[in-house]
């Protein structure tokens, strides 16, 4: 065989659904030539299949699984997101203030601050004067935690000039009290666009050099993989630079918004960058949108919420919607769709029912089309998702990050007990045989994969035992959690023939771990190492100690 490398592992969990190998002989040994797996056996084989330059990595007790991938990620749109004070930390008011007063101005004097969880500020209203008294004549701009929302100070608003209300060709809002006068909240991306437009904007070379990090600590998270949520012309053109300087540390799937106001036209432009990329990323879908968030009240609800909120979709017209689902569909280019309320969900399941199979080219198979979040339905939608192979890509920590099993938190509140007791049905959607990918959505939630996969066999968040399971019967089985982050994250992208188990003939990506994901307590995996990712058969990160 002679293969570039062979790595030998104590564990080594193929994911492979047809292998079947004799217990006396355990998996513990995989081969890659030419970043394909060309071998999968014993320790024995593997010192008949070495040659004379074949490189061997002794893992020793660890555990080998095909390589992790984040099904939902947002790293360019990341860097914006993430700028100033962290305050994801921060669960009352007075932490939040306390953050704000230490962080300096930066460019241009304004303050930012990112992650802000509106359940830190209780029954306390949302407003611009909670800024004023701290920021003085500095401008400043929080973005929420859930990355579709921000609270401006009144400089912010006063550069920006914003005096009232706007109108806008989606659901966005400048919120403004009874007497029409903002409050500096914004809502959704049209209106946060509004004073991000005259913020100080960094350098290309700024943006690549945290790009390029990011991407590296991705890796030693122990991915190998990410779908990426919010392709841009400037994703490209970053990518492009970092591979210049070598190779990405991971597999980047992307896929650009498709945007309200749109048409046919601009439709056209996003399906032709379809396929598009470099040596490691490309462009393999598209991302739309129907709702917003239950957390500020831009979701789509068959009834509103406490607030009497979250009953408008996205699209003003839903029906313009559809038709760009069925344009790309007809065309062979996957979709995936935020829908987070029980009436977006549904009318993407009805546009989805609806595609014109025959409409595709001819000998070309059905794209795999994707519902992302999935945050609250009722149990006649369950059916829908397996009828139509519909993938539901879940994101278990807005769960256990953002939401109590008292229903005290914002999300719970606004929902109300029946709603929220559908919260996040991960395990209802697997056992009806649906394809469950799961990811973090980073930024919105960190972007560790092992203590996500706790997190969705816990129904908590990992490392808190203290805290009570939201709706634990919705808990995942650890396989299940793994197969979300490899065999079903595969599935989701139409890609389970040649990724997403560790088979002959697949690609040679994958991870190394120090614990056994299906057999370690869930609150001791979140808290374990990775000891290395391999891409293409090529080591991305190792621990020196391995080397």
């Amino acid at each position: 065989m002679n293969p570039d490398l062979i790595i030998l592992a104590g564990t080594v969990h193929t994911l492979d659904e047809g292998q079947a190998r004799d217990p006396q002989a355990p998996v513990q040994a995989v081969a890659m030539t030419d970043g394909v797996i060309a071998g999968v056996g014993s320790r024995h084989e593997a010192n008949q299949w070495a040659g004379p330059r074949t490189r061997v990595v002794d893992l020793g007790d660890a555990t080998l699984t095909p390589g992790l991938v984040d099904c939902h990620i947002h790293p360019v749109f990341g860097l914006d997101l993430t700028m100033g004070a962290d305050l994801s930390g921060a669960t009352t008011l007075k932490e939040v203030r306390a953050l704000l007063r230490q962080e300096p101005a930066g460019d241009g004097g304004w303050i930012r601050a990112w992650g802000l969880n509106p359940n830190a500020f209780g029954t306390v209203p949302l407003h611009r004067d909670t800024l004023d008294d701290i920021t003085g004549d500095r401008p400043a701009l929080i973005r929420l935690f859930d990355a579709h929302s921000a609270l401006a100070n009144s400089k912010a608003l006063e550069i920006a000039g914003i005096r009232g209300r706007h109108e806008f060709g989606q659901a966005a809002e400048v919120v403004c009290d009874a007497d029409g006068v903002p409050t500096g909240f914004l809502l959704e991306a049209a209106a946060m666009e509004l004073v991000q437009r005259h913020m100080p904007q960094e350098s290309f070379a700024q943006r690549k050099a945290r790009l390029g990090a990011l991407l590296q600590d991705l890796a030693r998270s122990g991915l190998t993989g990410a779908h990426v949520m919010d392709h841009s012309e400037e994703s490209a053109a970053l990518f492009r630079a970092l591979e210049t300087e070598g190779e990405l540390p991971l597999r980047i799937r992307s896929a650009p918004w498709c945007m309200p106001g749109t048409g046919e036209a601009e439709w056209e432009d996003l399906a032709r960058a379809a396929g598009t990329g470099g040596r490691r990323w490309s462009v393999e879908a598209i991302k739309l949108f129907v709702d917003g968030t239950v957390d500020n009240g831009t979701a789509w609800l068959y009834e509103p919420d406490l607030y009497g909120q979250s009953t408008a979709p996205f699209w003003p017209r839903p029906e313009d919607y559809s038709a760009a689902v069925h344009y790309f569909a007809t065309r062979g280019i996957p979709t995936a769709t935020h829908a987070i309320g029980d009436a977006g969900v549904a009318h993407v399941l009805t546009a989805l029912e609806t595609l014109p199979a025959e409409a595709l080219p001819a000998g070309q198979r059905r794209s795999v089309h994707r519902i992302e979040h999935i945050e609250t339905i009722p149990d006649e939608f369950i059916a829908r998702f397996k009828e139509q192979g519909i993938v539901a890509s879940m994101q278990p920590t807005h769960c256990t990050h953002y939401s109590l099993a008292d229903h005290s938190d914002n999300w719970s509140t606004r929902l109300g007990p029946e709603r929220a007791n559908r919260a996040w049905r991960c395990r209802d959607l697997r056992e009806a045989g649906v394809t469950v990918a799961m990811g973090s959505d980073w930024p919105v939630a960190p972007f560790a994969p092992l203590p996500i996969m706790a997190d969705a066999r816990l129904r908590r968040r990992s490392g808190h035992p203290e805290q009570e399971p939201i709706a634990p019967h919705q808990a995942l089985t650890a396989l299940q959690a793994l197969e979300g982050y490899t065999s079903h994250a595969a599935k989701a992208a139409g890609l389970w023939e040649v990724s997403g188990s560790i088979t002959v003939g697949k690609r040679a990506d994958l991870t190394a771990l120090d614990l056994d994901p299906l057999t370690t307590d869930p609150d001791e995996l979140a808290a374990s190492g990775v000891l290395g990712t391999f891409v293409d058969g090529e080591v991305q990160f190792m621990l020196e100690r391995l080397r």
